[in-house]
Parts: structure tokens; C-alpha cells; sequence
């Protein structure tokens, strides 16, 4: 173990990362708008990136220290935390959900990896730096804390219970329904406040708004998360092309023609209206593309995805505005931040009031009823066939998981079967776990 450790230690250990070039002057790596100026709000500048990434401010600022609230702050160890499973996976590392025994806050922990690559650990800062200068913002994930144990570093945030993307297949695809324009309403009046504090307190751009990087919780929070790409806005202009997702990209960051000197925040207000057609349709607005030609052309050359009140009807026209506003191919005529804040749509649902929490929470229940049914139906295909089969004890239990997935655990012994409906085949087990 001693040995492969020797040999992983040519990438760079967030154990061994030396914490003395931290400085509050500014740093930028040549030829990119990664600046990260964290003088302003009490925080610090991070080295430029090719030197040695620094996480002190996270061993010296957080480690051992967990900020739930200004009146809820604990001192911690990863023995005070139970561990709930795991949620994801990612570049970094794993995400578990945990519970803080001694507040029984419940949170995720992401549990980087003590390996990770130069690009990662730029990424990581950046998501760190964004989140730990954001407490002020109902809007961004929260972040909590962190600790290093075995080399590696777990960071505490905020638990949500969904992304908007698995939510809204959801509604489509399991309930059958339509999102409701309140709930996208609220959605929208979130995520452009989120953007316009990372613009105006951070000077920043997301750079990667979709679907999968807007969080709900049962409570009807709505906030923005993952800001690993985020760029940092010189005179209110971003260069780097090639971060983000490139589905969402804006028509300038894809073309260099359209846009030479770069770009602004109107590239994220692009990638906000196609999310919301998304959300709002069931379906990504493009068909798929084989090629980044395929993208090129019909991104930059064709015709917005723009709502039809033709083809849509049920929506209102202050929705529809607002989303062809979004999706304007010129960036000249596309709205900044301050107009969006200013449309009838937006002042509409910052004004009224929508339970999101009980609609999500309902959805939720909707889901898991039909998985249950569903399971009703598997349990008793597989006791049909187990009890043809089986040559000893069976018992079978059904549990849901918090994907709401049922699961289901076959405790059994027997000859080898396989059931062609269910795709399923049990032989001689002693335990055997499937999802559904």
C-alpha cells in the first residue's frame, strides 16, 4: 500500500499541498480570464495555476469547523458523522449524505480524492472559492465545512433532494404531467438572482447553467450549484470558449467569429432560456448532434428554439416573452441580468406566492406510489417463479431507495433460473439486490 502510494504521489496530494503562497494580491493565468480575486468579501486569491494549487484556506478557515448557521457552528470530526450512503459520483470523488450526530443536520459530503489532476484541482478551487463567498445568497448552495482525513478532504454543503433535470423527467415521464408555469416561475426568479449575485458581488460568470445544475428540495428551495468552470468576468468579459456544457453554449461562445473580444453574462442568459424551453417542453429543444459541425450549424446558422403561443398555448404570453427574450441570436439584443429582473414575468412570481415545496413533495409521492405498484407486480413474478424453482427457505423484502427506486432483496438458495419479462436471473445466491 506503501509503495502505491509512492507511485500516485507524482500527481499532486491535497495532503501534502503547502499553504504559503496564499496572498491577497491578484493572480491570473496567462492568456485565460481565470483571475480570482478574493480580497473583496474577506477571502483570498488563490496561486495561478501553474503553481502548486493551495487549500489552506480551507485547512486554516473550515477544517474542523461546521457553520450550519451564524448560530449554529460546531467543532467536528469525520467520527461525529453517520454515514447515510452514497448519492453520486464524480470527477473529484464520491458524494455520501451524512448526518451530523450532535446538530442531526443532515448534508452532503463531498470526499475528494487525495489524487486528482491539475485540471480538477483548478475546478475544485473555483467551486470552493464561489460557494464559501456565497453564504449570503438564498440561491447557491450552501457551504457548511470541511475536514482532511487519510489525505483526502471532505467538504460539507448543503443537502438538496433532486437537480431540476432528474425532477422534470419526473413529471414528464412518470406522473404524465406538464411542469406548471408557477413552479418554472419560481425556478426562473432563482436562478436569475443566483446568476446576478455571482455578476454583481463576485464578478463572475457560471458559464454551465442547465438542468442538472439547479437544485429542489422538498422544502421548495430552489438553488444553483457546481461552479467549477466559472469564469472569472475582466471588464465584464469572459474569453475562455470551451468551458461548459456545449448543448447550452450561446451562438457566440460556440462561432469566435460572432464575438472576437469575448463574451458576457448574455452567454449564460442563452444557456437559462434553453433550459427553460427544456423544462417547459419535456425535451432538449435540438435534436441530437453527431458532430460539433452539426452544433455549429444549427446553433449559430439556424433558427432559436423560440415558443410558439401557436404551439403552446397554455403558457402565458409574459412566459413566452420572456424566454424568446432569452433566446435572441444576437447577444447585442439579448438581456442582461437587470432587464430579466425587470420583465412581468420575473416581478410576477417574486411576487406571488407558490407552494413549490408541497408540489415537489407531491411529486415525489406520485413517483414513488407507481414504483410501488411497480413492485407489486416484480415481487410477485419473482415468488411465482421462486417458488417453482427454489429447494429451500425464500424470503424476499421491497425497500425504497432515496432515488425512489424500489429495491429488492432476495434471500434465497436455489438451481438457476431466469425470468425473460424481468431480465433477471438468480441462482444459488445467498442475497442477491435489484432496482427497479
Amino acid at each position: 500500500m506503501r509503495k502505491l502510494k509512492t507511485v500516485m504521489s507524482r500527481r499532486p496530494l491535497l495532503k501534502n499541498l503547502d499553504f504559503s503562497q496564499i496572498s491577497t494580491r491578484k493572480c491570473q493565468q496567462q492568456g485565460s480570464d481565470s483571475t480570482m480575486d478574493l480580497t473583496k468579501s474577506g477571502g483570498y486569491t488563490w496561486p495561478a495555476v501553474n503553481s502548486v494549487p493551495q487549500l489552506d484556506i480551507i485547512r486554516s478557515q473550515s477544517s474542523g469547523i461546521l457553520k450550519i448557521s451564524p448560530e449554529k457552528t460546531f467543532e467536528f470530526t469525520a467520527d461525529d458523522l453517520e454515514d447515510l450512503g452514497e448519492i453520486g459520483q464524480g470527477s473529484f470523488g464520491v458524494v455520501y449524505k451524512m448526518r451530523h450526530r450532535i446538530s442531526n443536520t443532515v448534508m452532503a459530503v463531498k470526499r475528494m480524492h487525495s489524487t486528482i489532476d491539475d485540471k480538477e484541482q483548478k475546478q475544485l478551487l473555483m467551486d470552493l472559492d464561489v460557494i464559501m463567498r456565497s453564504d449570503e445568497c438564498p440561491y447557491i448552495v450552501q457551504f457548511y465545512g470541511a475536514i482532511f482525513r487519510e489525505g483526502d478532504c471532505w467538504i460539507c454543503m448543503e443537502l438538496m433532494d433532486t437537480s431540476l433535470e432528474r425532477f422534470y423527467k419526473m413529471v414528464y415521464e412518470n406522473a404524465k404531467q406538464r411542469l406548471p408555469e408557477p413552479i418554472i416561475g419560481k425556478i426562473a426568479v432563482a436562478t436569475v438572482k443566483a446568476l446576478s449575485y455571482l455578476k454583481d458581488k463576485l464578478h463572475i460568470i457560471h458559464r454551465d447553467v442547465k438542468p442538472s445544475n439547479i437544485l429542489l428540495d422538498r422544502s421548495g428551495r430552489i438553488k444553483l450549484c457546481d461552479f467549477g468552470i466559472a469564469g472569472k468576468l475582466v471588464d465584464s468579459i469572459a474569453r475562455t470558449r470551451d468551458a461548459g456544457c456545449k448543448p447550452y453554449m450561446a451562438p457566440e461562445r460556440i462561432d469566435p467569429c460572432k464575438s472576437r473580444r469575448g463574451y458576457d453574462v448574455r452567454a449564460d442568459v442563452w444557456s437559462l432560456g434553453i433550459t427553460l424551453v427544456e423544462i417547459a417542453t419535456g425535451q432538449f429543444p435540438y435534436p441530437p448532434w453527431n458532430s460539433v459541425f452539426d452544433q455549429l450549424q444549427q446553433v449559430v446558422d439556424g433558427d432559436p428554439p423560440l415558443i410558439s403561443p401557436k404551439d403552446y398555448p397554455f403558457f402565458s404570453m409574459d412566459f413566452i416573452y420572456f424566454v424568446n427574450c432569452c433566446l435572441m441570436k444576437d447577444e447585442e439584443q439579448r438581456p442582461k441580468y437587470k432587464q430579466l429582473l425587470e420583465t412581468k414575468f420575473i416581478t410576477k412570481y417574486e411576487r406571488e406566492v407558490v407552494d413549490v415545496g408541497a408540489y415537489v413533495c407531491s411529486m415525489f409521492d406520485s413517483n414513488a406510489s407507481m414504483s410501488n405498484d411497480k413492485g407489486i407486480t416484480f415481487s410477485l413474478t419473482i415468488i411465482h417463479l421462486l417458488r417453482m424453482t427454489c429447494s429451500k427457505n425464500l424470503h424476499i423484502t421491497l425497500k425504497f431507495c432515496s432515488n425512489y427506486k424500489l429495491r429488492v432483496n432476495i434471500l434465497l438458495s436455489c438451481r438457476p433460473i431466469y425470468d425473460s419479462t424481468t431480465k433477471i436471473w438468480c441462482g444459488n445466491l445467498n442475497k442477491s439486490n435489484y432496482e427497479i
